[in-house]
């Protein structure tokens, strides 16, 4: 009897330590997922900046043309990458049966919010701000949680709140800067903001919303149901079917957006990952980290001019998303019981 009693006691303790090192690689492989993530959202805001670059879009007139061009292609073209994706997983019959199903139109909602608005008011905050933008735009992290608090009552800590100023002075930082060759820099910054406050709703409908849903479904949703909009509804409205028309027959702009539309897939399907894999607070501050990365690829392929300001206050950015999402020493102490 003691010898079976044993023997059991040795059987569970060896399941304990192999279940230990797999959390501990899957929680690795979250933080990977996470780092990838943030950069990938930066590549694909640069290569649309790039497309903006080409005619037709670069001599376009008034401020919303080419960046709801641009964000229209990106986000159809990433639906259509995810859509492909689905097809090859055998699950495009969760697309429909997600649209029917209360927490599939909150999403819907908050896609709705976080495309059209906030993809166009960002892709429009880097047309006149340039990369600087990018992380004015992390500061949605701020907005999702004081959005939560506001209806949801989630009151947040001293830490969250302490993350919150310093995701403020960061963006105060980077408005101040004063950039040559962007005239319409604050408004541009101002754009980055409304863009943040967007998907700071998105977030909130999509945590009260999809958290029983497939990821590879609702970012495919997402993606097309943005594009879809902007292309069928936002453009004829400001009149800008022609720029679209010729956008398309350019070719080489085009091309570019279908090449950020893959990156946007990228970087909202390893963000997915890295929030199951890590957990959503250490995903969310993984990400955030595209606010340096998207300044850096700016200041190396977009001729933008690095200074003091923008260096600054993108730091204090991503410090104060990381606060707002999780305690740091959260990585030390998962590392340690993983």
């Amino acid at each position: 009897m003691e010898t079976n009693v044993g023997a059991k006691g040795n059987n569970r303790a060896l399941a304990d330590k192999k279940m230990a090192a797999l959390n501990k690689k899957f929680h690795r492989q979250g933080v990977v997922n996470g780092l990838l993530s943030g950069f990938t959202f930066a590549l694909y805001s640069t290569i649309v900046a790039i497309a903006a670059s080409y005619e037709p879009l670069i001599s376009a007139a008034g401020i919303f043309a080419a960046p709801f061009v641009c964000s229209g292609l990106n986000d159809f073209f990433s639906g259509l990458w995810l859509l492909i994706y689905n097809i090859k997983l055998g699950k495009t019959k969760e697309l429909m049966r997600t649209l029917k199903t209360k927490s599939g139109q909150m999403l819907v909602l908050g896609f709705l919010i976080g495309g059209p608005l906030a993809n166009g008011a960002y892709l429009m905050g880097i047309a006149m701000a340039g990369a600087y933008a990018i992380p004015i735009s992390a500061t949605c992290s701020l907005f999702g949680t004081l959005f939560a608090w506001i209806f949801f009552k989630d009151r947040p800590s001293k830490r969250v709140i302490l993350g919150m100023i310093l995701c403020v002075a960061g963006a105060g930082i980077i408005g101040y800067a004063k950039v040559d060759n962007a005239p319409n820099f604050t408004l541009g910054i101002i754009c980055a903001l409304i863009a943040s406050m967007g998907w700071g709703l998105e977030g909130m409908f999509s945590s009260f919303g999809g958290s029983m849903l497939d990821s590879d479904v609702t970012v495919n949703l997402r993606q097309l149901i943005s594009g879809l909009v902007i292309l069928i509804l936002v453009i004829p409205f400001l009149g800008e079917v022609k720029l679209l028309v010729d956008t398309i027959v350019a070719v080489t702009p085009a091309l570019w957006l279908v090449v950020s539309g893959l990156g946007a897939v990228f970087g909202y399907l390893l963000w997915y990952k890295a929030n199951c894999q890590a957990g959503v607070a250490v995903g969310m501050s993984l990400n955030v980290t595209y606010a340096f990365w998207g300044v850096l690829l700016g200041v190396l392929f977009l001729d933008q001019p690095l200074t003091v300001n923008i260096v600054v206050g993108s730091i204090v950015i991503v410090l104060g998303a990381i606060i707002v999402t999780t305690n740091p020493l959260d990585f030390f102490k998962k590392g340690d019981e993983a």
